[in-house]
This record gives C-alpha cells, structure tokens and sequence, in this order.
C-alpha cells in the first residue's frame, strides 16, 4: 500500500509554485493569467503550510493558511475591480498598456 508522505506534498506544492511563477514571466500579455499565476503560486504556498503542519501536528500553519486565503481573497477581488474599470476605460486589459497608468 502506497503513504502519503510529507514529499508528495511538497513536489505537490513545488510544481505548482513552478507553474505560477512560469505563468508570471512567459505570459506578459494578459493581466487574468498573471493573476491567475499569482494565485497558483499562493495555493501552492497553502499546500505546503498545511501539509507541515499536519505532519508536525500543530495548527499554525493550518490558521496561517487560512489568512493566506482571506489575502488571495481580496487580492482577486481588487485585482479582477482594477481590471474591470480598466477595461471599460481604456477598452483593452493588455500590459503594455497599463503601463500608461504611470505618472
């Protein structure tokens, strides 16, 4: 019978940090799948706070994982707002044009 160890989670937890931060710097184009990046590398954070704390049978990192969940939360919340009036201003959600934002 196959266990589930603690490296499972953590080549778990690796690969999804990898595609997050692959998604970050191969895809500068589209602001939705920077964001979405962003979260897969905060999930793959989530996995690893939780995967340790259930094998160090102590719950800081499981309550510390909660409150990384309320942070992606609002994250996406205010990221998906600041892209909507984006849009609706300027017509377009590529990068290279939110970079006219500045100044």
């Amino acid at each position: 019978m196959l266990q589930i160890g603690l490296s499972h989670y953590l080549t778990v937890g690796a690969i999804l940090f990898t595609l997050g931060v692959l998604g970050i710097f191969l895809n500068r184009k589209n602001v939705i799948i920077i964001l979405m990046a962003i979260e897969l590398i905060l999930l793959a954070i989530n996995i690893n706070f939780v995967a340790f704390s259930f094998f160090l049978h102590d719950l800081v990192g499981q309550i510390f994982s909660m409150f990384v969940l309320t942070v992606a939360a609002a994250e996406a919340a205010i990221g998906l707002a600041i892209v909507v009036v984006f849009h609706r201003n300027r017509g377009t959600i590529a990068v290279e044009d939110i970079n006219q934002m500045k100044g």
